[in-house]
């Protein structure tokens, strides 16, 4: 939904997966006016902008000086390509001549919810695009699923049509997040803050666009073994309140999925509230040095009353850390390990341990030991912390 009060619906006229695929329709993007629920306009995506290959997988809506002056672009995931669409013009264009769109060979292996599989040939797929910066464009960001680094171009380059041919340079390379990093979705809220997920730790990141792209300035702002496995999507709304959708699918894909659990999850919960005390939350934090393609520095955040009062997990007295060790692979295929002692079950999630320093850490948290992945649950923070002032407020993560 774009600010304008219009749904943008992408038909990709798909059915099938892999070697079953077949396009019985053309591409199409929907768009419905959200005040008289109608559709106002559909646009099929001509043959040149796309190929035998595509399956195109999000859309980012860019709204420039007014609700004409709009741009759709289309991650094209398995064609390697990204489509650009002007509202005003009703006409797309196709780049396609970029290595950035491709998988990187070194980044097909994947690891989530104990199922190690072989992603190897998806490109470009989760996108976000900056608040609109003082040349009057944004930055569009994205990455290919199966690569651990962010690209970067200004929608300047996007909205020429001319440019499809000779922008290779200005495409903008970023750091890698580390390991254990894979996203399929990212989104950026009007002061600079991209979410993502981290479908291989079962969480939700975050980076603050003012400071490099490099894995010192991430964060984690929830994390959860069971409600987060696969977090599909992120969105952040006009109230600067988070949603994210989880739906396990890499075991409805790889593994057998258990019908009688919980296997689709909505969470929402306030940005200021998951961003509080890590390294996004620049009330902490001195400025570092600006990256290539950043933000001005925008205002810190306010500091209010939470919008809420359900308790989603116990309170920490900071954010988990984490650190990454290799690991075999694990040792089978199936969802969750096998129960044995105190492993715990995928549908109890309530019961919680005391971890170092006294501290209760959810059982959950076990899950991504076959992983290689270890938590910090009391360690030194990476920056110093604001210390919140005693009125009681509570610190949690994502709230179903």
């Amino acid at each position: 939904v774009d600010e304008c009060g219009r749904l943008w619906v992408l038909d990709t006229g798909t059915v099938g997966i892999g070697n079953t695929t077949t396009n019985p329709c053309p591409y199409a993007v929907n768009v419905y006016d959200l005040t008289t629920d109608t559709r106002i306009r559909r646009y099929v995506l001509p043959a040149v902008d796309t190929n035998p290959n595509t399956f195109i997988a999000n859309i980012a809506v860019d709204i420039g000086k007014n609700c004409d002056d709009a741009y759709a672009y289309f991650a094209d995931e398995l064609g390697y390509g990204l489509i650009a669409y002007s509202w005003e013009q009703d006409k797309s264009w196709r780049f396609s001549a970029h290595s950035y769109f491709f998988p990187d060979p070194l980044r097909g292996d994947f690891n989530v919810a104990g199922i190690n599989f072989q992603w190897g040939e998806e490109g470009i797929f989760g996108m976000s695009l900056s608040p609109i910066r003082s040349d009057g464009y944004r930055t569009l960001y994205f990455s290919p699923l199966a690569s651990h680094r962010q690209f970067a171009v200004s929608t300047r380059i996007l909205r020429d049509e001319t440019r499809t041919e000779d922008s290779y340079h200005d495409f903008v390379a970023l750091d890698e997040r580390g390991p254990n990093s894979h996203t399929t979705s990212r989104v950026m809220s009007d002061d600079g803050i991209e979410l993502f997920n981290l479908i291989d730790q079962n969480a939700v990141g975050c980076w603050h666009s003012s400071m490099p792209y490099s894995p010192q300035f991430h964060g984690i702002v929830d994390r959860d073994d069971v409600g987060l496995v696969f977090p599909a999507d992120v969105k952040i709304d006009e109230n600067k309140n988070v949603w994210v959708l989880s739906d396990r699918m890499p075991v409805f894909l790889l593994s057998d999925l258990d019908y009688s659990d919980t296997n689709f999850r909505i969470y929402t919960a306030p940005l200021a509230t998951l961003i509080e005390n890590t390294v996004c939350d620049l009330r902490n934090n001195a400025y570092g040095p600006p990256n290539t393609v950043s933000i001005p520095k925008q205002a810190v955040l306010p500091v209010g009353p939470p919008l809420y009062t359900k308790q989603y997990r116990p309170v920490l007295p900071q954010k988990p850390q984490t650190s990454w060790a290799s690991s075999p692979p694990p040792p089978s295929r199936t969802y969750l390990p096998a129960n044995s002692g105190n492993v715990v079950s995928s549908i109890s999630v309530s019961t919680n341990t005391v971890g170092p320093a006294g501290v209760e850490v959810p059982k959950a948290y076990i899950f991504n030991q076959h992983n290689g992945i270890n938590y910090e649950t009391s360690g030194p923070h990476l920056f110093p912390t604001l210390q919140p002032a005693q009125s009681g407020r509570q610190d949690g993560g994502l709230k179903t």
